[in-house]
């Protein structure tokens, strides 16, 4: 599947989760920022080469491994232009309160990078295949709990934590609490329209600090991540419901609707219209 990014998906309405399985040849346009979800979320690498940045710091990536980062925890993937493939699952939180998943509390508190030992390697792919297969067939069966169950506790039973190249966690780098109150505005949907000199005086810093600090935390400008947040927003938006276009500038806080088409079509290299035309696709094949 191509043109897919690791942001825009969104369990539709009543399920459990969500699996897709993507892959990019070499060369293919992959976007993604430091971001977060309102799910918990598993990526299964296939093929990758690159870098995982998330809550407790950087990891270079392997064939083969997962990572898993918990709601509301913002990270980003920084991945080289070699041809690529995942599984990636969404998981309603309230499916881990559901489940017994305690005992892996400690496991699935923060982010966590994981490398499968080889004799289990081939049971997890095995498994991501029957949960996508089940998935597809009927997310909403008794087969699809219990396969998607199974997995998780597959991948916490036999999945060893990775040694960071960088341990320096996000949240103790000089000046990441300051900007908590913009962030939580983010996390709450209410940062949009938000100008920079708004959220400076949210943080109770001036523009031009605020500005150096959220670039050398976030890797982008504040007006870049708050574009990119609007512009996945509304990729889930796309995807997940029957918006119109311009309802869905407007929502957003674009100035115009062609404005909000140019924007979107600049970062995922598709019209609003055609990228929602391939997710209704997708989602009746």
């Amino acid at each position: 599947m191509k043109d897919v990014y690791c942001e825009p998906f969104c369990i539709e309405k009543g399920h459990q989760f969500e699996i897709h399985h993507v892959s990019y040849k070499a060369q293919d346009p992959y976007s993604c920022y430091f971001h977060f979800h309102e799910v918990h979320e598993f990526i299964l690498f296939d093929d990758i080469d690159g870098e995982y940045f998330y809550s407790q710091g950087q990891s270079k990536l392997a064939n083969n491994d997962i990572v898993f980062t918990p709601a509301l925890e913002s990270h980003d993937f920084e991945l080289s232009d070699a041809a690529k493939s995942w599984y990636i699952l969404q998981v309603d939180p309230r499916f881990f309160a559901a489940n017994g998943f305690e005992q892996w509390q400690q496991l699935f508190k923060q982010g966590v990078h994981l490398r499968l030992p080889e004799q289990h390697i081939n049971e997890v792919k095995q498994l991501s295949r029957w949960l996508l297969a089940s998935y597809v067939d009927n997310p909403l069966s008794e087969k699809s709990a219990t396969l998607l169950k199974l997995l998780i506790i597959w991948i916490a039973e036999h999945g060893l934590p990775v040694k960071r190249d960088v341990i320096r966690p996000i949240n103790h780098i000089a000046g990441f609490d300051k900007l908590k109150p913009v962030m939580v505005r983010f996390q709450n949907d209410k940062a949009i329209g938000l100008s920079m000199t708004e959220a400076a005086e949210l943080c109770h810093l001036s523009a031009s600090h605020f500005s150096r600090l959220f670039k050398k935390i976030y890797r982008l400008s504040f007006s870049e991540y708050s574009l990119r947040y609007k512009l996945y927003k509304a990729a889930r938006l796309l995807s997940s419901g029957h918006q119109s276009i311009g309802d869905i500038s407007d929502q957003l806080d674009f100035s115009s609707t062609s404005h909000f088409i140019a924007q979107f079509k600049k970062q995922f290299s598709v019209t609003p219209l055609q990228y929602q035309k391939k997710v209704r696709s997708r989602l009746s094949d």
